[in-house]
């Protein structure tokens, strides 16, 4: 009793319910018609690959449109979608089950087909860590880390396109798939040391799969309270940490970083200066303050909030990175002098570079003393030190309402939320945003996996990690350490100096033997960056949860070999 579907190539009008397209569904040789109302319910056909442009148009039609499906219509000359979704004239594919859809098995298949590929991918990262103390690679030579191409030769090597017109099906699928794998760097791998984020874990996989599956968003209750319920207790927990213990105490996610910075800078012009969210910002002239080593995003959200970058004002930093409050009383006051209205101070735990966490208490006492929001970028958030998969930032706050204040415009179609209800549930009302990710379940899973002391255990390694290559450099006699010992947080700078440990005053010599090392490391499968200094460019080498102690000594051996070849 299987019921197949076929596409007509005769096309009909329908004054009342515009029939577009001529379509019969049979069991065995039964027909019924279908309504705009099982269109509604997802009756349709599941991946329209049709053979000519006219039957081309009527699927597309389906996606689009509301229309009726006359079941008694001819199906002589009907072209019907085979298994892998190509239309082929003639055949009959089951593409509904007898109980109207059988997606839950197509998911099943490529999961299964998809886990071939991914899984290995991981393992060879995984056995790739034995000789990662060596400092080499195996002696068949692959890079599982990355295989590197310039730009246009590896789109050249990708040869990837579109089809315009049938898709590939399932084997389009897994070789598109394979080809990324093959073309991306390996993150799971030990010697990706490049930046603040690393691989995910398998926890971060899954609940990457569980959103997936789920693909609701979480903007307002009713289409996603479970979800809903995960964030505003995780974001509550979490600002429990930071000592924001109030009714109104909690947070929001944000698509990363940046955004969460943004958006910290449009709730406090808001909340301090309602009149600009009705009026614009005509006749204020703000006043923002940042370190001169806090993270560009800031530049980027004063352009976006009208302000121009003319309002950002760096503050100078300390030999470790750090913001000095002195230099902030200092240029505040010069602000004021200039009639400028200081708005926002934002300091940074974690600095990009150096790791430096900003003096926060100090910096608070001259934002109270001047009126001033304190936003303190948390740069370090889980989807760098916890390894959850990216993106995962949370803005926390110590009063939610103020965010509502600041960002709700009523929106009375979508958002229900009594005005009077002093908690908000429709989350996409406190943001800048109305598509939202629930990313938060990407935490909690983990947190709830791990838990807090086992996160804590992971937190610990990675600072072990820095601390123990640190020591590495400093006690060496060709390197020169930039970064404390400890680091404040798991970045490690240092210079190749193989003249007594002691790197050149040449600018330009630093950076070509910098950039050179970096090089000859990546075809050893090791990845790193390296930031500007003052005497050209350093080594910037990030640790993680799930670094290994051979992984560091190996990468500080090959640092040595590589040296010398150079030298």
């Amino acid at each position: 009793m299987h019921t197949h579907l076929w596409c007509l190539s005769e096309v009909k009008h329908s004054s009342r319910e515009e029939l577009i397209g001529c379509f019969a569904i049979g069991k065995r040789d039964h027909g019924r018609l279908f309504t705009k109302a099982d269109v509604r319910m997802g009756i349709f056909i599941d991946r329209p690959k049709l053979h000519n442009s006219k039957s081309r148009a009527v699927a597309a039609a389906i996606m689009s449109s509301a229309l009726t499906i006359n079941g008694n219509s001819p199906v002589n000359d009907a072209a019907v979608l085979s298994e892998n979704g190509i239309v082929r004239p003639g055949e009959k594919a089951q593409v509904i089950s007898e109980s109207g859809l059988d997606r839950a098995g197509e998911l099943e298949d490529l999961l299964d087909a998809v886990k071939s590929l991914i899984i290995p991918f991981v393992r060879a990262a995984d056995s790739e860590a034995a000789v990662k103390p060596t400092g080499r690679l195996r002696r068949d030579g692959r890079n599982v880390l990355v295989d590197a191409h310039p730009p246009h030769a590896a789109r050249e090597s990708m040869n990837f396109s579109l089809p315009a017109g049938p898709g590939r099906g399932r084997e389009g699928l897994l070789e598109t798939i394979d080809n990324v794998l093959r073309h991306s760097v390996n993150t799971w791998d030990q010697g990706f040391m490049d930046k603040l984020t690393a691989s995910t874990n398998p926890v971060g996989v899954i609940s990457e799969i569980v959103l997936g599956v789920l693909n609701t968003n979480v903007h307002v209750f009713h289409v996603a309270p479970a979800l809903t319920i995960i964030e505003k207790v995780t974001a509550r927990t979490l600002a429990s940490y930071f000592g924001f213990e109030g009714p109104r105490a909690g947070g929001i996610t944000c698509q990363g970083g940046s955004a969460s910075n943004f958006t910290s800078l449009v709730i406090a012009r808001n909340a301090l200066y309602p009149a600009v969210k009705v009026n614009g910002g005509e006749g204020y002239r703000f006043a923002v303050f940042t370190s001169r080593h806090g993270h560009f995003s800031m530049q980027k959200a004063a352009v976006a909030a009208g302000m121009g970058t003319s309002s950002i004002t760096r503050v100078p930093v300390d030999d470790e990175g750090c913001m000095l409050p002195s230099a902030l009383r200092r240029l505040v006051a010069e602000a004021k002098a200039r009639k400028e209205i200081p708005l926002y101070v934002n300091a940074t735990a974690g600095t990009t570079v150096l790791g430096a966490f900003d003096p926060i208490r100090e910096i608070k006492t001259i934002c109270d003393e001047f009126g001033m929001w304190l936003h303190v970028d948390g740069s370090w958030g889980a989807s760098k030190m916890l390894n959850v998969p990216m993106t995962c930032s949370f803005l926390l706050t110590n009063d939610l309402k103020r965010f509502h204040n600041a960002n709700s415009l009523r929106a009375e179609y979508l958002f229900h939320d009594p005005e009077d209800d002093d908690e908000v549930w429709d989350l996409a009302d406190l943001t800048l945003q109305c598509g939202r990710r629930a990313d938060s379940f990407k935490m909690a899973l983990a947190w709830i996996y791990y838990g807090a002391e086992g996160f804590e255990q992971g937190i610990n390694h990675a600072f072990d990690m820095a601390a123990h290559l640190a020591t590495l450099v400093q006690e060496s006699e060709d390197f020169e350490l930039l970064s404390p010992n400890p680091p404040p947080c798991l970045q490690v700078c240092f210079y190749y100096a193989p003249d007594g440990g002691k790197a050149s005053d040449r600018k330009d010599e630093n950076t070509e033997r910098t950039r050179s090392m970096c090089r000859k490391m990546l075809g050893r499968g090791f990845m790193f960056d390296f930031a500007p200094g003052p005497r050209g460019y350093f080594f910037r080498v990030v640790t993680n949860c799930q670094t290994l102690r051979g992984t560091v000594d190996g990468l500080f051996e090959a640092l040595r070999e590589v040296g010398q070849e150079l030298s």
